[in-house]
């Protein structure tokens, strides 16, 4: 019987520390953070998305660090002027839309634009939304795997 409790603990002390480990990698506090670990889209299954000829999801860059093909640019979400254009873009949406949002300036832990834009997302209600998991910058962990950005004219 003590054998079994203390492997009840063990386990469950191991499960906690891999939680917590997760979190640490994706550089991201899941208590406090404004979205869910599910709520963290894998840069791979965007450019899966983008590439299939299903409906796409709408993205919104809330950064300044490039623009991913079809992402409607915002600016950068620590401004509340780009904010307050991105609840207005979101508002004209249907509750059930897939929103991504990302920036990419920097990784998630310092990261001044990506709260701001997610607690808008979570105020206008929205069902299906989504961060773009960008634990180091755009650059690292979207361009450099070859995804698409958006073309300049």
């Amino acid at each position: 019987m003590k054998k079994t409790a203390l492997l009840l603990i063990i386990a469950l002390f191991l499960g906690l520390s891999i939680s917590f480990a997760i979190s640490k990698i994706n550089n991201v506090d899941a208590g406090t953070e404004p979205w869910q670990p599910e709520q963290l889209m894998e840069p791979a299954v965007l450019a899966k998305k983008l590439a299939s000829t299903e409906k796409h999801p709408i993205i919104f860059n809330i950064g300044p660090s490039g623009i991913i093909k079809e992402a409607i640019d915002i600016g950068s979400g620590q401004e509340k002027a780009n904010i307050e254009k991105l609840k207005k873009e979101i508002v004209k949406l249907d509750k059930s839309s897939e929103v991504v949002v990302y920036c990419g300036c920097c990784p998630f832990k310092n990261c001044p634009n990506i709260r701001p834009a997610f607690e808008a997302l979570n105020e206008a209600g929205l069902k299906n939304s989504f961060l773009l998991n960008l634990p180091e910058n755009l650059r690292v962990d979207w361009i450099a795997k070859g995804y698409p950005m958006a073309t300049t004219k």
